[in-house]
């Protein structure tokens, strides 16, 4: 085998651990909508991802890559009021692992368990004067901290690493049962030695938009687009190929099935990836109100 072929399977196996160890902060349309104070939400989501497709800069597309798996988050929400000021607390935790995971034909190491525990602090900016037609914005700190199963050689569901992400939310009433839906955030993953190699990345930015069509209070029909940018990952100082930089499109459906109880279902489709992996995902939430 020659040199550059030696370089590029040692690239595929950083990219790969990497790319599938990135964070994001996904939404769904109406998770910034305001709830009254001392209301608690529990939330269970269920999760299948596919990826058939790997983009290594430098290197190209790589064949014979699948890696599926299969995911459970548990999530807890309270709402509060502290002087006025209107305020959420969270967290959630994945776990799950890995159904296949094989790059260029060959299988790699895979971390399964639990994965890496999020928590997260809101305060509402700007709380909405009409149900219908009002303006909701609110500022959410997140801190993602390395509790999950992580191996630098392979595909974890941790880390292995601190990552803050500050996120921006906003929601605007449009009228006629339509409202627009939108994200910004920035992650920001502190370095960490891995094997006396130090692993770093640089911010990871995302914006998501939805339309939300809510034909009645109970159901809900949204469409929209996540995209990432950003996420440089390297090793050593050495970039690895790997990025976040994905497009997305994502498609919901909603419904309470009793007025405390609630279903989501969520289909995404990666169209456009740079450095990382192509992932197709179905995912079904339920929701209780308290």
């Amino acid at each position: 085998m020659n040199i550059n072929r030696l370089w590029g399977a040692a690239s595929l196996v950083a990219s790969l651990a990497t790319a599938f160890q990135a964070h994001a902060i996904d939404t769904s349309p109406g998770d910034y909508t305001l709830l009254p104070p001392e209301t608690a939400v529990a939330l269970q989501y269920f999760q299948y991802s596919t990826a058939d497709e790997l983009n290594v800069e430098g290197v190209g597309d790589v064949p014979g890559t699948q890696v599926d798996a299969v995911l459970a988050v548990s999530r807890v929400l309270y709402y509060g009021d502290a002087g006025g000021v209107r305020y959420g607390l969270q967290a959630y935790l994945p776990y799950g692992g890995f159904t296949e995971a094989k790059i260029g034909g060959s299988a790699v190491n895979e971390a399964n368990g639990l994965g890496d525990l999020t928590v997260g602090a809101t305060a509402w900016l700007i709380e909405p004067s009409n149900p219908v037609t009002g303006t909701t914005l609110a500022a959410t700190a997140f801190l993602t901290m390395p509790t999950g199963s992580y191996d630098a050689s392979g595909v974890s569901i941790g880390s292995g690493t601190y990552t803050v992400t500050p996120q921006i939310g906003f929601i605007q009433g449009l009228g006629a049962g339509f409202f627009f839906d939108g994200t910004f955030d920035v992650a920001l993953s502190r370095d960490h030695d891995e094997g006396g190699v130090t692993l770093s990345r640089d911010p990871s930015y995302q914006v998501q938009t939805y339309l939300r069509y809510q034909p009645s209070q109970r159901t809900s029909f949204s469409i929209g687009y996540s995209g990432k940018f950003g996420g440089e990952a390297y090793s050593d100082g050495a970039y690895t190929g790997s990025k976040t930089r994905v497009d997305s499109l994502r498609i919901f459906a909603n419904h309470f099935l009793t007025p405390t109880v609630q279903i989501e279902a969520m289909l995404s489709k990666d169209f456009n990836v740079e450095g990382g992996p192509s992932n197709t995902v179905t995912q079904i939430r339920l929701l209780k109100v308290f």
